[in-house]
């Protein structure tokens, strides 16, 4: 009799168990809307996954990293990324790779990654790099700031508005990785001043306690 009660317990301590460790997995773009119609569904959490006897080594290679993205920009630089869409076989495999070219004074302007850790290295020139904290308790957000010089190494965590600078007079290279296929990114201006259709000026004005006038000027740059 013990001996069952026993048993009975520890079928109830796995089950528990096993419902506990159950998770739903990271997504892996901005939202999934469930679908019963097979016609209208386009992907999974990820892509589909290519039968592996039929996989090659194109499918896990790129090339063209070499070469200098186009700077003429408004922010002056250019972000070459080597994800999924790039490289098919890094499906799954939850990392990306990319590089970053900044004219001189170029800026990477303030962004997040929803879906990805950045590290990154600077392999030319000095960049002035920083990430702000999510809100604190105090109603504060920390700013973590440092200037790097060609093979130093900083980390940007997932999720918070970040940032790199090329303070020189020359042109900077930096390389990063990303631990997600497909990351994400959100460039804070272009999202709250050029959405489409337009956040309503007065929702912005108020949240930045400036003029109207200044939104109207904001929303027009982009």
């Amino acid at each position: 009799m013990k001996a069952a009660h026993f048993l009975s317990v520890l079928a109830v301590l796995a089950l528990a168990t096993s419902i506990a460790s159950a998770y739903d997995p990271s997504p892996l773009q901005d939202f999934c809307v469930a679908t019963n119609d097979p016609k209208n569904a386009l992907f999974v959490n990820g892509k589909f996954c290519k039968d592996p006897k039929l996989a090659t080594a194109e499918d896990f290679f790129t090339s063209g990293l070499n070469i200098p993205g186009n700077t003429d920009n408004k922010v002056g630089s250019n972000v070459t990324a080597v994800n999924v869409d790039r490289i098919p076989g890094l499906n799954t495999l939850g990392i990306s790779l990319v590089r970053i070219d900044y004219a001189p004074y170029g800026i990477n302007p303030p962004h997040t990654h929803p879906r990805g850790t950045e590290i990154l290295v600077v392999v030319e020139g000095t960049l002035h790099v920083g990430f702000v904290t999510s809100n604190q308790p105090d109603g504060s957000n920390k700013l973590f700031t440092k200037v790097l010089n060609k093979g130093d190494v900083f980390v940007f965590p997932i999720g918070l508005i970040h940032f790199q600078f090329n303070t020189g007079h020359t042109p900077a290279v930096a390389f990063a990785g990303l631990s997600s296929q497909n990351f994400g990114v959100i460039t804070i201006a272009n999202a709250v001043f050029g959405s489409t259709p337009p956040i309503n000026p007065d929702v912005l004005t108020k949240a930045f306690q400036v003029d109207r006038n200044v939104i109207d000027y904001l929303q027009r740059q982009f």
